[in-house]
């Protein structure tokens, strides 16, 4: 039997580098597509996008932060084709009305200062212990610098206008994986038991020693969890 095509959505400011662990680990589990979050300006663009240049067929769907908000619209989108789920790092919620002001100011503080919008951001993206390894932080600063001003506003725009998708989790029939880190402060490990609890037969896992970017700051235990889930898809 052939592997599933998996499609992978990185979150904000990221690129295929946040699945690189990921992408090397699958190769005999999965045929990896990295999705472009960096054009659009709207989840359900992105998610568009991203299923226009898939294989014809079924697939498996993955993001972070951002891009599991763009994998919750791949649900709503294509449904009947996704024969699996896996949600990290990230929330089905919109946004608040404080995150949003955030978010409007960090947008008009990049205008004019983005490496120091990129510099803010760090330690909310990775633990204290990580943000000491020099080879995660010249990662995650090379993804910002390669994604660039116009694309960040593009996704924070897109974050911002991001629907509520609590009401459609219990519509979700595919094999679906949550997976946290157990210190993520920008999305907490309540918003993923939220989720686990809305859909059915989901399995959730809490990684330790982890902030936001699970894929890179626990690459094996990420990679070991896709590999358990996807050998549990149907095809």
């Amino acid at each position: 039997m052939s592997n599933p095509n998996l499609l992978l959505f990185p979150g904000l400011l990221c690129d295929r580098r946040l699945w690189q662990a990921q992408v090397d680990g699958l190769r005999h589990s999965a045929e990896c597509v990295v999705a472009d979050v960096a054009s659009a300006d709207s989840v359900a663009a992105m998610a568009s996008a991203a299923v226009a240049k898939m294989p014809p067929g079924p697939f498996a769907v993955a993001g972070l932060s951002m891009g599991g908000y763009v994998a919750l619209e791949v649900m709503r989108l294509a449904a009947p084709r996704v024969i699996g789920l896996a949600l990290l790092d990230t929330s089905a919620r919109p946004d608040s009305d404080q995150a949003t002001a955030d978010r409007r100011r960090m947008m008009k503080l990049a205008e004019t200062d983005f490496d120091r919008v990129v510099n803010a951001l760090l330690p909310k993206l990775l633990l204290p212990a990580h943000m000491r390894d020099a080879k995660i932080v010249a990662t995650v600063k090379a993804m910002a610098a390669s994604t660039g001003k116009a694309a960040y506003l593009r996704q924070q725009e897109a974050i911002i206008g991001r629907i509520d998708s609590r009401p459609h989790l219990a519509k979700i029939a595919c094999p679906t994986l949550v997976l946290c880190g157990k210190e993520d402060t920008l999305t907490p490990v309540a918003l993923h038991q939220e989720m686990a609890n809305a859909i059915a037969g989901s399995r959730l896992v809490i990684a330790d020693q982890c902030g936001h970017l699970s894929p890179l700051e626990q690459p094996q235990l990420v990679t070991m969890n896709l590999v358990h889930w996807l050998s549990g898809l149907k095809r």
